[in-house]
């Protein structure tokens, strides 16, 4: 199938090249013109046919915004929308009700994987209606990892980006769980190999994963990260996170105590976050505050 692509960062200019190793055509716009396929999203919108399917990946926000009124009035009834970024739910409520006004389809996918994404496949959560969805299920079967999983319809419009802020979440009180034990094993004396110990628990542990993965491979680039300053910025998803179980009545106490040792985090040079930050940088290559 073909696809438009708007946004060809660190995420999407690795998707338009998962999608075209699958066989599909991508036609990708940023507004680095050494990146894009096109000059313009006019000119973008110009090579699909319909029924067109164009794949929004800028930041949440007003960039997200803007390109979706854009787009709006450049399809036509029939066509489909996709918001990759990561937009907060109820924004993705507001979109498909502008869209549906002119014909326009519209999804929310919320895609996690990184910069690894590429060569291991993107974790996707999207909602929309099933007529929409199967528009762009060739892109969704091409994008995901090989297997049975990693991809599910999560349910109606902002189904997908709330599954997303809620993984974030998860991720958020991992990644503090993870912090919190290196510092202790830091700070003791008799345990004089602290990396050995993170990497011993790679196999045969309850607490094995991907993330512990990628602290021993910061700790293997800086054994006792050293070079890193304790800082660590959040997305907005962790506070969209917290927001919602309030509205909700739902307690989440690991995942908001971890959001606020983010925030603690910019008032000192904090150890644990020194690890946040470095498991940060190894899976979605956010950047790293140096000393």
């Amino acid at each position: 199938m073909e696809l438009g692509l708007v946004g060809l960062g660190k995420m999407g200019g690795n998707m338009r090249e998962r999608i075209r190793r699958a066989g599909h055509t991508v036609i990708g716009y940023d507004r680095n013109a050494d990146v894009a396929d096109v000059h313009s999203l006019e000119e973008l919108v110009g090579k699909l046919s319909g029924p067109r399917v164009v794949w929004v990946m800028v930041p949440a926000g007003e960039a997200t915004q803007s390109t979706i009124d854009r787009l709006a009035e450049l399809l036509e009834p029939g066509d489909v929308v996709v918001d990759g970024g990561n937009s907060r739910w109820t924004d993705d409520e507001r979109h498909a009700e502008e869209l549906a006004a002119k014909g326009i389809g519209f999804v929310d996918c919320g895609v996690s994987g990184g910069v690894w994404g590429l060569e291991n496949g993107y974790a996707l959560m999207y909602g929309g209606d099933a007529e929409n969805v199967a528009k762009v299920q060739p892109v969704f079967d091409a994008l995901k990892p090989e297997g049975d999983f990693g991809s599910v319809h999560a349910g109606k419009v902002g189904a997908g980006h709330f599954a997303k802020m809620v993984h974030n979440g998860i991720e958020y009180a991992m990644m503090q769980a993870y912090a919190e034990g290196w510092e202790l094993l830091e700070k003791v004396d008799s345990v004089e190999n602290v990396r050995e110990v993170f990497r011993s628990w790679q196999e045969g542990t309850v607490i094995r994963s991907w993330l512990l993965d990628l602290a021993v491979n910061a700790l293997d680039d800086d054994e006792h990260l050293e070079a890193l300053r304790g800082y660590a910025q959040d997305s907005g998803e962790g506070r969209w996170t917290v927001e919602a179980a309030i509205d909700n009545a739902v307690p989440l106490p690991a995942i908001t105590a971890s959001l606020f040792a983010r925030f603690a985090s910019r008032q000192e040079d904090s150890p644990q976050m020194k690890m946040i930050a470095a498991l940060r940088n190894q899976f979605g290559g956010h950047a790293v505050e140096k000393k």
